[in-house]
């Protein structure tokens, strides 16, 4: 009694699992799922759909979608068996007796006959598993990072150890469906009935070592990014360059847990969200800030129009405008503009000495007067200018 019973409750088992299935992605998904299985749909929008077949196995015949920008990973008693990156329907088929169907041309023999005796020996049930499921291979968004305290990098262009608190996003991509599913993801997401893989999900222990992976490599990245010569960065321009940090971080985590060569994962952008300085940092960059203003050709032109708004005082007010020409000029350009400009207001009468004292003070009118010549020749000040203080110095 119990081998009648035993026997045709295998046989209606697998006539039921003759039936043809529709596989597609599951419905709403988040944005940021990276592993999800394929569920049956039924035929002819649920008309004569199956309703009794074995769970977990994929009739011969059956079709599947695969959408664009996702690949289809189907395994059997837990081995990965296909892969499929490129979008588009396709039609599934395999050797194993419990596949087999009547409606995909595979005889009433193969396909009833001897699956019903295999599965007579598990009790009815089926004697093997397959599954099949999509990755995402589009980028992935919506990955947080964050720090609690503050990160250091020695930082070449300030010449000094910076420290920072940051905090933002980044899209992940996955790069090898066969290295992430046989190397990283937890077999709880690649059985019947599992959670969705998804990266924003706290729950998830490889989501969230991948975090504190990330974490880990903030202070290498932004030591990559700033010193990096031939790209020229520097550390502000971190909040903006989503794509040249995400490539920082990227050779960071992969130098230090080898995201893309052993799990097949890689980082495209990264975005700053907050990042702020410790104390020392912050003054360091403000002296950067008054460097740059005063620096190059923008310096330059600051010196010159200063310069000239001294020179031209000290022709109109005399000592007290000229002291002013004193704060636009550099200190050795200034100390020649200062003494050929200032003179005393009332003569002082020479002292008596030997005829040859007299040659340093006409050394010193003629170091005045080329002093004041190349200031004119470098439009730093007006003819009328120079003429005036010549005529100082004569004692015209």
């Amino acid at each position: 009694m119990g081998f009648i019973k035993a026997f045709a409750g295998a046989l209606g088992g697998t006539f039921a699992d003759q039936w043809k299935d529709f596989l597609t992605p599951p419905d709403g998904l988040p944005p940021t799922a990276a592993i999800f299985p394929a569920v049956p749909r039924g035929q002819n929008a649920g008309r004569g759909s199956n309703t009794k077949a074995s769970d977990n196995i994929i009739t011969n015949g059956s079709r599947i979608v695969v959408p664009e920008g996702v690949a289809l990973l189907t395994f059997q008693d837990g081995q990965l068996t296909g892969l499929v990156a490129e979008p588009g329907g396709y039609e599934f088929r395999s050797q194993d007796p419990n596949s087999r169907s009547v409606f995909a041309g595979d005889g009433i023999l193969a396909s009833t006959v001897l699956t019903s005796w295999e599965r007579f020996k598990f009790g009815g049930q089926p004697g093997s598993q397959q599954l099949a499921f999509y990755v995402n291979l589009k980028e992935i968004p919506n990955n947080r990072f964050g720090t609690q305290s503050e990160i250091y990098w020695d930082d070449a262009y300030l010449n000094a150890q910076v420290g920072a608190v940051t905090r933002g996003t980044y899209t992940l991509k996955i790069v090898d469906p066969v290295l992430l599913v046989k190397g990283f993801v937890p077999l709880t997401y690649l059985t019947p009935g599992g959670p969705v893989f998804d990266f924003s999900d706290l729950d998830n222990p490889a989501a969230s070592q991948l975090f504190t992976e990330v974490v880990g490599s903030l202070a290498g990245a932004f030591s990559r990014y700033t010193n990096d010569p031939s790209q020229g960065n520097r550390i502000t321009r971190i909040q903006s360059d989503t794509v040249g940090l995400g490539v920082a971080l990227a050779g960071a985590v992969e130098e230090g847990y080898h995201w893309t060569s052993e799990r097949g994962l890689t980082i495209v952008k990264v975005a700053i969200a907050a990042i702020e300085y410790d104390e020392d940092t912050r003054a360091l960059l403000s002296d950067v800030k008054k460097a740059d203003a005063l620096g190059g050709a923008r310096g330059n032109s600051f010196l010159q129009q200063s310069v000239a708004r001294g020179m031209q005082a000290a022709g109109e007010g005399g000592g007290g405008a000229a002291n002013m020409a004193v704060l636009g000029l550099g200190l050795n350009a200034a100390g020649g503009a200062a003494g050929a400009l200032q003179q005393p207001t009332a003569p002082v009468p020479a002292p008596q000495a030997a005829p040859a004292a007299s040659a340093p003070a006409a050394d010193d009118t003629v170091a005045r007067l080329t002093q004041l010549k190349q200031l004119l020749d470098q439009g730093l000040i007006t003819q009328g200018d120079y003429d005036a203080a010549k005529a100082k110095a004569l004692g015209l």
